[in-house]
């Protein structure tokens, strides 16, 4: 049962950044597993448990990260990740689709929803989804908790102008929200995986917009096959 992070995490985390070889990562080998791995899995599988229990119809799955970077891309990096973080997707791990996530580093930690690098028909079927009803997206995007924040790379030529509200949303690459918060309170108690849920309660309407164009997307992609 997930008993809650310590300043201990951050300060392991931010020392591997400094001290990223096996050396040193063998040598601290029992606290990771006591400030970072250990923890950081239980909170991972009752947050999974917890959104199972309040969505059920969205049959979601768990995918944790390791550790360790792939040793085909380390590109002069050291050999651990200075970071952590998990995923809970709705119907198995598919990357481009929706996913809610949480990730913690050396000095903060940040839960969000989103997707990453879609394809060039995924990033269509979004903007072709927002033009279809951009009444209802302003509302989706007025719904959303008041501390969000947007991330995903911008085009360097918009795909057009659709105004104030929705341009920051139709003019990215990819699109995600969520929020950072630093080490301390909830973090430090058994509540963190009840507050990373219920802030994905207040994110499950746009998640439900977003399930729509990945649906979409698998659909026309079916139909091409």
């Amino acid at each position: 049962m997930f008993q809650g992070f310590s300043q201990q995490t951050g300060d392991f985390l931010w020392s591997l950044a400094m001290n990223n070889d096996r050396t040193w990562f063998q040598a601290h080998k029992q606290e990771f597993e006591d400030a970072l791995n250990q923890p950081f899995r239980a909170l991972a599988n009752e947050v999974l448990a917890l959104m199972r229990e309040r969505w059920p119809e969205w049959d979601f799955g768990l995918h944790i990260s390791r550790i360790y970077r792939d040793a085909r891309r380390l590109f002069g990096r050291g050999p651990y990740k200075d970071h952590l973080w998990f995923t809970v997707q709705s119907g198995g791990r598919h990357e481009s689709g929706p996913t809610f996530w949480f990730e913690v580093d050396g000095v903060s930690w940040t839960c969000g929803m989103g997707w990453w690098e879609p394809a060039a028909d995924h990033a269509a079927a979004w903007r072709a989804a927002i033009d279809a009803d951009p009444d209802r997206f302003i509302r989706l995007v007025r719904g959303l908790p008041a501390d969000y924040r947007l991330w995903g790379d911008e085009y360097k030529r918009p795909k057009g102008d659709r105004g104030e509200i929705i341009n920051p949303w139709y003019n990215r690459r990819s699109v995600s929200i969520g929020r950072t918060q630093g080490y301390g309170g909830v973090m430090y108690t058994p509540e963190l995986p009840r507050a990373v849920v219920d802030y994905y309660a207040a994110l499950m309407p746009m998640h439900q917009f977003y399930q729509e164009v990945w649906n979409a997307v698998l659909t026309e992609r079916a139909g091409r096959a």
